[in-house]
């Protein structure tokens, strides 16, 4: 005769076993879990490296037909750039002449500024001010470049034009300078960034020694951030350098070689857009001259990129 102890022990033991069997279940699950994860994770993190190769490759590929056709030193020394004429000529100088000037324009606007801007959050602006006008501040950099590219040539450029005489309707002046003011937030929010992140008791102490907050930001914080500084301001030039709509729209297609910023200019970004929105029929010189172009400016960014890292490691303060 089985007992209601009998029933309630064999009851115990069917439910020690299938407890035993979901924990075996749930620790396999778990090894697989484990096992799969970091494949995924690798994959994942893999595209983007597998994208900077296939970029490469691209670029390389086509940049080798190009010079196949076209000279070395005649791409690299050249300073007549004429794609489409019975003659043609592929000399990148005047790209790249305007690619730098219109950099150096937009830097001379937006390194002053933006430095002066972090000055003023980080050292002088209060808690409630900072999370006021820091996003306020950052709105600039998600304004597209487009609308950027008709402000300079819709508003910017007459303005300008009523100032400096002989300035052309397009020109390398105006795209320099609307460029330098989209990228303020970038040097003003890593700058800021940097200088918040010394530490306190160094400001403390020089104001223990009588230093005002001017002497302090200049000759401690800024010393101290470096690093972090310079750096924004390396990324700011890469970013200029790789501007495309605001010089396209505003700077003109003149390929010409000059170092009158009235004049219209075109930088390499401007020539890419005009090629590939042009007739240019696959596998001509003229098609390959784009991946040269791009290829030139591709080395451009990277080689700013490997001077923002070396500057950020070599002067960077530890605390």
């Amino acid at each position: 005769m089985i007992t209601n102890s009998d029933l309630n022990n064999k009851n115990t033991a069917v439910n020690v076993r299938e407890l035993i069997e979901k924990r075996k279940n749930s620790k396999r699950l778990s090894n697989y879990t484990e096992k799969i994860i970091p494949v995924l994770l690798f994959l994942i993190a893999s595209i983007s490296i597998l994208t900077t190769v296939g970029i490469i490759y691209t670029l390389l590929k086509e940049t080798i037909e190009f010079f196949k056709q076209v000279a070395f030193s005649e791409f690299f020394t050249g300073t007549v750039l004429k794609p489409l004429s019975q003659n043609p000529e592929f000399g990148i100088l005047p790209l790249i002449n305007g690619t730098i000037l219109s950099s150096v324009i937009a830097m001379f606007v937006a390194a002053p500024i933006g430095l002066m801007s972090a000055i003023y959050l980080s050292e002088y602006a209060s808690d409630k001010v900072r999370k006021t006008v820091k996003p306020l501040l950052e709105i600039l950099a998600g304004i597209p470049t487009i609308v950027y590219g008709f402000f300079a040539f819709t508003f910017v450029t007459p303005i300008l034009r009523e100032i400096i005489p002989g300035l052309e309707a397009t020109n390398i002046f105006s795209p320099g300078l609307v460029m330098g003011i989209m990228i303020i937030p970038m040097i003003a929010s890593m700058s800021e960034d940097a200088m918040t992140s010394v530490p306190n008791s160094m400001r403390e102490g020089a104001f223990a020694m009588g230093a005002t907050k001017l002497e302090v930001s200049l000759r401690i914080v800024i010393p101290a951030a470096l690093s972090g500084i310079i750096a924004s301001f390396v990324l700011g030039i890469s970013r200029a350098i790789g501007e495309t709509m605001i010089v396209t729209i505003a700077s003109g297609s003149s390929k010409n070689f000059t170092f009158d910023i009235t004049q219209s200019m075109q930088t390499m970004t401007a020539y890419i857009v005009e090629v590939t929105g042009g007739d240019a029929p696959a596998g001509s010189t003229i098609y390959y001259s784009l991946y040269a172009v791009a290829m030139t400016l591709f080395v451009f960014t990277f080689m700013m990129n490997l001077l923002a890292r070396y500057v950020s490691r070599r002067f960077r303060e530890e605390y």
